[in-house]
């Protein structure tokens, strides 16, 4: 018999006293988000909540009917980051039922720029898009997501913000672990005695998370991804229960996957800014190939080009950062250039150099 899909609704074991429920995502290429149901003595938590739109709660009751539980048994939910897609629909379970929610405090001045903003369109994306050469994206990014309905009850603030340290959630201790880089104050929740790790978005199974989406200033949110990832390899692996996918069996073997994926990044991104010295950020993102299909950036639709050109945008601040590559900004565009010999140790050193060993020699690459 043929396995489910993974976004397939229903409800799904994963461990002793832990349900998989995938809830709709309507007009995203992610399909669905996972939110995990835990039992307790006191009813269910659930970890990260879910978007609330038309008929995503009932699905949800459905999924937990299925077990004999219901969404009234929801006491805490627990939310890795300040996404609609996790985090909207646990705001309304606490209006309908009393639920409490949990966020961690590190998404407090996002969450603070949503409330203000009042609307899904992301201002600092875009900004990063001008800077990045693309004006005409920017306008086409704020078309269409000015167009989608901004709902300003679900994004309330939660009823706890969660620091970094020990949870308990009945006889169960996780640990949440700051893991910033897809947003500032992204959270994993870790069940070591289990060998189960909530990773969010941080660690997807079959896809590379959009990095630094969200409102706020830039800083170097590639790099800080990077550092979460390892610092994950040095924790005792688990099974991988990501928001977006299928569960996977060790988080260290797509830990390093992921960082493989952005070296062979770096370098790719070294070669192309050798080739065109000058170029803009989107002049580099048109010559990469994009998704698991290798497409061309214009092959996407306008809110994954805006996606695809900040994170090549993040690969490029990286280089500058660690001394690779140089820039130079006119008129708010900013475009780079490979290092001459010995430039690079004329800076001190920075957090970002490690993520580099397996770029070749930038002087062989300047006499291309």
């Amino acid at each position: 018999m043929t396995a489910p899909r993974w976004d397939t609704a229903g409800c799904y074991a994963v461990a002793d006293g832990v349900h998989r429920i995938p809830l709709p995502m309507p007009g995203d290429g992610l399909r669905a988000i996972n939110v995990y149901a835990l039992d307790t003595p006191d009813g269910l938590a659930l970890i990260d909540g879910g978007w609330n739109v038309p008929g995503a709660l009932e699905q949800l009751q459905a999924a937990l009917s299925s077990i004999g539980r219901g969404v009234n048994e929801i006491h805490d939910v627990f939310v890795t980051h300040i996404h609609r897609d996790h985090y909207t629909l646990a705001v309304e379970m606490r209006r309908r039922f009393g639920t409490r929610v949990h966020l961690g405090e590190s998404e407090a001045p996002g969450l603070a720029a949503v409330r203000q903003l009042g609307s899904n369109v992301p201002v600092d994306s875009l900004r990063e898009l001008h800077r990045a050469g693309a004006p005409q994206l920017a306008a086409v990014a704020a078309e269409l997501t000015r167009a989608e309905p901004f709902d300003a009850s679900g994004w309330a603030p939660p009823d706890q913000w969660i620091e970094p340290g020990e949870i308990r959630i009945g006889s169960r201790r996780l640990l949440a672990i700051a893991t910033p880089g897809h947003t500032k104050g992204h959270l994993v929740f870790h069940d070591e005695e289990a060998g189960l790790l909530f990773a969010g978005d941080h660690v997807l199974p079959t896809i590379t998370p959009s990095i630094g989406f969200e409102l706020g200033d830039w800083d170097l949110p590639l790099v800080r991804f990077l550092d979460s990832l390892t610092m994950l390899l040095e924790r005792p692996d688990a099974r991988l229960l990501p928001a977006h996918g299928a569960p996977g069996d060790s988080v260290h073997t797509r830990i390093r996957e992921l960082l493989q994926h952005h070296t062979g990044r770096f370098s790719t991104i070294m070669s192309v800014v050798a080739s065109m010295p000058g170029a803009t950020a989107y002049q580099v993102a048109q010559r990469l190939e994009w998704t698991r299909r290798d497409v061309a950036l214009d092959r996407l639709d306008g809110f994954n080009q805006m996606i695809a050109v900040c994170e090549t945008l993040a690969h490029l601040d990286a280089l500058v950062e660690s001394g690779r590559l140089s820039v130079r900004r006119r008129r708010g565009v900013e475009r780079f250039e490979v290092c001459s010999p010995g430039a690079e140790s004329q800076r001190s050193v920075d957090p970002a150099s490690r993520w580099f060993s397996a770029i070749p020699d930038r002087a062989a690459m300047a006499r291309r």
